[in-house]
This record gives structure tokens, sequence and C-alpha cells, in this order.
């Protein structure tokens, strides 16, 4: 039998990787003309898994269409790297029910490099059950044009944060085959090329720039790529370049709209090597990840607002979680990147008390729960 194809789909903190992959999950085959069999490994940086649970509402609609999803939770980042004994078995598992499966995706933490997951697969106990078919980038490209992710001038806890996100989001992008653009429904053809301009600067050896619209991507541009293939005269699992891909004299398209999600101005593809590179919030102990959590009821406004008001006092680039508003248990589902705060209907069960993780780099957890408490009119801990 074939290997199992594997996606690996990066990105950095609140990009739109989880989003893509419910998109992706809720399109049919095109080839089958029914729902894909998926293989789901999710990775978070934090003690609650708020990503599993979305997806987990995904895949109950997918199900329902004749399609099969699996999926495996990996808590604290640290999926195929270090100390970590859930991955190989996982894979293991999966392999062995193979004849199930049409296709394996990986979302790694929003601080993690994909490498470790990239050099696992290329490890005998696993490289005759597995290939990778591509490593996905999803960028978030208001936040990349905003200069968000170009190291900050002043100095300072921010500037340090800034400095370490720059660096992250390069190396992101440098394992990638593919880098796809998310968020640009209210971006025009001459954000986007300038979009572009800014990823190809800091990885010029990406295949393909795909668009993302509606936190869409068409499958047939993210699963079954085949960008790596085994060398037909080695065997030593190493991954070959794409032929027959544009050259360096390749230009920028003048629009990018036309593509309508497809853009391939990309230069010749680059062989990934084994080194395995550290998850980032291990090289740098600054990253942070807490819970808060409150019994009482919230006001979803006074929430949001009260959200956004931290995002510009600390150092939180990520808030997630469901809040519980009102008391017979509805919960709404809470997303934050940076001051942007945006309160949606969740199917999600209720629960007794509302959960939100926040992410940082050098964030004081006693001061967000502080500021949220006096916003909120309500206890948080």
């Amino acid at each position: 039998m074939n290997p199992l194809p594997v996606t690996i789909v990066t990105g950095f903190l609140g990009s739109g990787k989880t989003t893509l992959l419910r998109s992706l999950i809720d399109a049919k085959s095109p080839k089958r003309g029914q729902a894909r069999r998926l293989a789901l490994l999710i990775n978070e940086f934090g003690e609650v898994a708020i990503d599993g649970s979305l997806v987990r509402e995904s895949a109950r609609s997918h199900s329902t269409q004749g399609g099969q999803i699996e999926i495996h939770d990996f808590a604290q980042g640290l999926i195929a790297y270090g100390d970590d004994e859930q991955f190989l078995p996982t894979m293991l598992a999966i392999a062995a029910r193979r004849a199930h499966i049409d296709h394996v995706l990986i979302e790694t933490s929003g601080l993690a490099l994909p490498s470790a997951i990239m050099e696992q697969l290329q490890t005998p106990a696993l490289a005759a059950d597995f290939i990778l078919d591509a490593t996905l980038a999803v960028v978030d490209t208001p936040l990349l044009l905003d200069d968000q992710f170009e190291p900050a001038d002043e100095g300072g806890t921010h500037a340090q944060a800034r400095a370490s996100v720059a660096e992250l989001f390069a190396q992101q992008l440098g394992y990638a085959d593919v880098v796809v653009l998310n968020k640009i429904d209210a971006i025009d053809d001459a954000g986007l090329l300038r979009a572009e301009e800014r990823v190809r600067a800091r990885a010029p050896n990406v295949r393909f720039l795909e668009l993302a619209y509606d936190a869409k991507l068409d499958t047939r541009l993210a699963l079954g790529l085949r960008l790596h293939q085994p060398s037909s005269i080695s065997h030593d699992h190493r991954y070959t370049p794409l032929a027959s891909m544009p050259g360096e004299q390749a230009v920028l398209a003048p629009s990018q709209q036309r593509f309508n999600g497809h853009m391939h101005s990309g230069l010749p593809g680059h062989v990934h090597g084994l080194t395995t590179h550290k998850h980032f919030h291990e090289q740098d102990p600054g990253w942070l990840s807490f819970v808060l959590r409150s019994s009482a009821v919230q006001a979803p406004s006074k929430l949001q607002a009260a959200l956004i008001a931290i995002g510009k006092a600390e150092p939180i680039l990520r808030c997630k979680g469901f809040v519980r508003v009102d008391e017979t248990g509805q919960v709404i589902l809470v997303q934050g990147v940076r001051t942007r705060v945006t309160l949606a209907p969740s199917s999600t069960a209720g629960s007794a008390r509302s959960e939100l993780v926040f992410i940082g780099h050098h964030p004081s957890r006693a001061r967000v729960a502080a500021l949220l408490t006096e916003l909120t009119d309500t206890t948080w801990s």
C-alpha cells in the first residue's frame, strides 16, 4: 500500500489554523465525491483544548455526510519533540487503520516549528507508512501588513515579545511549502501584493502562496499536493525538490484577485534536512500560557471591551475560550488576537463556569485576572 499522506499546518498564534482545518473537514473529496476520512492531530499551547473542541464540532457534522474523523489532542505544544511519548504510538495506531483513512492532518501549536514532525516522518519507524504531503503556514495577513511581525524599535518587554514573534514567524515560513494568506476579505490587490512581497522577503523558497477568502481554502490547494516524494536513487528518505517550478526570474503577477485563491509565483522548492528545532517556547521561556475561570454569568459586550483593554495593557497575543452568558449554560466562543476580539455563538455543551486561555510573552497572570475582574464586575481567577 502507498504511504499515507501527511499535511502539517503551522502558523503563529491566532493566524486561523483551526478555522482552516474546519473548512477542510467540511469539504468533500473532489475524486471520491464524498467526505474524506481524516485523522487529525491537534496541538495546543495550554492546558485547555479549545481548538480540539472546535474541530470536534465540525467532525460531528462531517460524520453525518458519511465521512470519518478521528481526533487526537496533544497538550502543551510538545508534539513529536523531546519527551513527547504520544506522537509515535498515535501514528502507528493510525497506520494500523490505514485502510480506513485517506489523509492525516497535524496542526502544530502557534509557538512551535514543524521541523520535529518532519524529522519523525523520516525515521525508520514511520517512513514506510507515511509521507509528508506538504507543510502549510497560515498567515494573519492584516497583522503582516500592519508590521506586527517586525521587531520593535523601542525597548522593554513589548519589544522583546515583538523580536520573538518576528523570529518565530520567519522560521515557520522558512519550513513551509505553501503559505496561506488568511483573513484577506477586506484587502485589495495592492495589499495582497505587499503581503506576498513580505512573505518572499522572509522565505524566498516557499513554493506556493494561496489565498483563503472567508477563511476557506479549496482542498485541491491543500491536500494531495504530493510535494515530497522519495528519491529514486537514494533510500535515506530525504525530501526532494519539486521539478519544473518557475525559476528565480519569476515575477509577481499584477493582479492576485484573478487567481481566486491559487497564486503560483513561487521559486523552486527547498530540501528539508533532518535537524530538529526545539519548539520555540522552549527556546524562549518568556512565552507563557494560563487559564482564568469564572463561575459568574458574563455580559458579552462588557467582556469583549475588557479583553480589548487587557490586550493593550499586557503583552497578550492570544486569548480564546468558552464563556457562559446565561443561567441555562449557553456559551459563546471567544477568539482574541492581540486587541482584535470576536464573540460567536457556540454549540459546545454548556458548562458551570467560563474558561479563557491567555498566551503571551512575559504576561502577568495576576494583573490580567485583576483587570478582567474589575472590567467585567465578575470574579476571575
